[in-house]
């Protein structure tokens, strides 16, 4: 039995089942609602897990190329005090590396692979997806132009893999009452010309979240003769009864650079960093409470469209491309019937997600840095090692790790 598939939406989770599933034989069509896909946004970390996904969809070499291998991975309290240091990929054991990278060219590389390999008719642009009908003999899918919403002619389908993000119209018909969760956080992200930070591979915590927060790493090397950096950043907050930062909107550092006015380290100024941004986004940190099913007969979820998750701890991708790559070894499986399929993969991949997504809330990568908070009431402190010590902060970090799927124990070669 030849199984058709269509995927709604072209991001990392889409063009990672698309390749996917064509290293397995089996034919699917890419629907992305924008008309032209450009290398646009900040930066983005592949994890090891991540790196393993992408490995295996034969694309390593090319992010490699255009990416930045982390070394380490280092917290600050927000008066640029030293909290706790691990190396990170290959330098922690790993097989595979961790990168900071340009999103754009992550989806980039991804795209060019699909059209490549799948060819340029199974990538349909400009097709925003309104809806999807189904029954014994397949599904149907609906379709407007997103340039001028003008209607596109249906498409037919064995099975229907949500991958429209956070957002997805497919999702919202089966949870149409649901709503984002929003705790008070916002964030702005931005990109910022500078000189290598410390190692200039090190990928930095610096505050926690009720205080101010930054993630600092690089994402581009050697930019110019002076051997600058592209460098990614993520500025946090959480307010109580703060309105929810628009996605839609781009960012101005007026808006919350005083949060940073006084972390001028030896090694970082802060809000230098901030203020001369080529570019700044802002957006709300939300996420959904997990759902008891992703899968309705021959439609299902994948990515942020089944398990939207705090960006915290470089995961969404990361689970998004392990969901891809478990689907795609269920519908591959002779004989399969698709709705079985469909089903076998929620099993696997809705529980794990699930405890991402709580974990994420609540203990985070940056639980460190709070932790430290907490222990030193939000002040300096003579030394780390007075309030915590290394191994103590070390198992919070492999905790995470664990849970999350990419401990150096779950990524063994086998």
């Amino acid at each position: 039995m030849t199984i058709k598939v269509a995927i709604v939406g072209g991001g990392i989770g889409g063009l990672g089942l698309a390749l996917a599933l064509h290293a397995r034989g089996l034919a699917c069509d890419v629907y992305e609602s924008v008309p032209e896909v450009r290398e646009i946004g900040v930066g983005i970390t592949l994890l090891p897990h991540a790196m393993r996904e992408l490995a295996a969809l034969g694309v390593q070499p090319e992010l490699e190329a255009v990416g930045i291998e982390n070394l380490e991975s280092v917290f600050f309290n927000r008066w640029g005090q030293f909290i706790y240091r691990e190396p990170r990929g290959r330098h922690a054991g790993y097989a595979l590396p961790e990168l900071g990278i340009h999103r754009g060219k992550l989806h980039g590389i991804l795209y060019r692979a699909v059209l490549q390999r799948l060819g340029a008719d199974h990538v349909l642009t400009d097709h925003r997806c309104v809806g999807v009908e189904q029954g014994e003999a397949g599904a149907t899918l609906g379709f407007v132009r997103q340039s001028s919403g003008a209607a596109l002619p249906s498409a037919r389908a064995d099975v229907v893999i949500a991958c429209d993000g956070v957002n997805s119209t497919v999702r919202r018909q089966f949870y149409p009452a649901e709503q984002v969760a929003f705790a008070g956080i916002n964030t702005w992200r931005g990109v910022t010309r500078h000189k290598p930070i410390l190692t200039g591979k090190s990928y930095l915590r610096i505050g926690s979240i009720d205080t101010g927060k930054m993630v600092i790493y690089p994402i581009v090397d050697n930019l110019d003769p002076k051997g600058h950096q592209l460098v990614n950043w993520v500025a946090e907050i959480r307010r109580e009864g703060s309105a929810m930062n628009d996605w839609n909107l781009g960012g101005r550092a007026d808006d919350f650079v005083d949060i940073f006015s006084g972390w001028r380290f030896d090694w970082l100024d802060v809000p230098a960093l901030i203020r001369n941004a080529d570019q700044i986004l802002e957006y709300p940190m939300v996420d959904k409470d997990p759902v008891p099913r992703w899968t309705f007969g021959r439609v299902t979820l994948l990515g942020d469209a089944a398990h939207p998750m705090y960006p915290r701890g470089s995961n969404g991708s990361a689970q998004a491309l392990v969901d891809a790559r478990t689907l795609a070894d269920e519908l591959a499986r002779p004989g399969a019937d698709p709705r079985a399929a469909l089903q076998a993969y929620e099993a696997q991949r809705l529980p794990v997600t699930a405890r991402i997504v709580e974990t994420n809330r609540s203990v985070p990568p940056d639980f460190i840095n709070i932790k430290v908070d907490e222990l030193s009431g939000g002040r300096p402190f003579g030394s780390i090692d007075e309030l915590i010590s290394q191994e103590e902060l070390r198992l919070i970090s492999e905790n995470y790790k664990r849970i999350a799927g990419f401990s150096l124990e779950a990524l063994k070669p086998a």
